[in-house]
Order: structure tokens, then C-alpha cells, then sequence
């Protein structure tokens, strides 16, 4: 009878070497690349401070006086509107220009079926939250 243990042995040693590595290459090659791109994003808005201005006097302000709650999250707010259409309409279009200048911004509306309230998330990366208060106004 054949002692198979010396053969079972460097099978599960080669086995554990080939994972362990493979988790490494993972670990080396996925994490610090995110990491790197978190730490490294800009935020900026990329329209004109004209264009800004003027989208502060309407749509923001407009925005301001229909909030009827805001609370803090750990990475960004959250807005209570109320659930009318016309207000659903006016978040879309924010949402909408929001992200064609604003891309490291995140968008969560939560919109109740009986028309009663919307809420609206606004979050991001590192640094979001203080943009949300500096540059909107929010």
C-alpha cells in the first residue's frame, strides 16, 4: 500500500501558497488603487461661478424654501420635501444638473406613494459633506 500523505501534503501546501497569493495580488492591485483615487478626487463644481450664482438664486433658493427637515449623515444630508409633482419635478432637474457638474456626488430620492413627503440623500466621498454646507449652501 502506497503512503499517499507526502503527495496530500504538498497538494494542500501548493493549494494554500497559490490562494494566499492570489488574495495578496487582490489586496496589492484593488485596494490602494481605490484608496488612492478616494484620497486623490478633487471636488470641484465645473460650472462657472456665474452659472453657479445663478443656479444658487433659483433652483437652490427655491430648494431652501420648500425643505421641511434636514438631517445630518455621516458622509452627506438628508432633505424632507413635501411629495407634491411639482416638487418631484424641480428635485429631478437639481439631481439631474448636480451630477453633469458635481460627478462625485451620490443621489438617493425616496418618494412616498400618497404624495405626503420626498426625501432627498445627498452624499459622496470624503469631503462631500462639507461641499453640500460651503459651495450649495444646503
Amino acid at each position: 500500500m502506497k503512503n499517499i500523505f507526502p503527495h496530500s501534503l504538498i497538494s494542500i501546501l501548493c493549494l494554500f501558497a497559490i490562494c494566499s497569493c492570489q488574495r495578496k495580488m487582490a489586496d496589492a492591485c484593488c485596494a490602494p488603487t481605490m484608496q488612492a483615487k478616494n484620497k486623490s478626487t478633487v471636488l470641484t463644481c465645473k460650472l462657472s461661478t456665474k452659472e453657479l450664482q445663478d443656479r444658487k438664486m433659483t433652483v437652490l433658493a427655491s430648494l431652501k424654501k420648500q425643505m421641511l427637515e434636514r438631517k445630518e449623515l455621516s458622509n452627506g444630508y438628508a432633505f424632507k420635501f413635501g411629495g407634491s409633482d411639482n416638487v418631484l419635478n424641480e428635485l429631478t432637474e437639481f439631481i439631474k444638473s448636480e451630477r453633469e457638474c458635481c460627478d462625485f456626488f451620490t443621489f438617493n430620492l425616496s418618494i412616498s406613494g400618497d404624495k405626503s413627503e420626498i426625501w432627498l440623500e445627498l452624499t459622496g466621498v470624503e469631503g462631500a459633506k462639507n461641499f453640500i454646507t460651503d459651495e450649495l449652501g444646503l
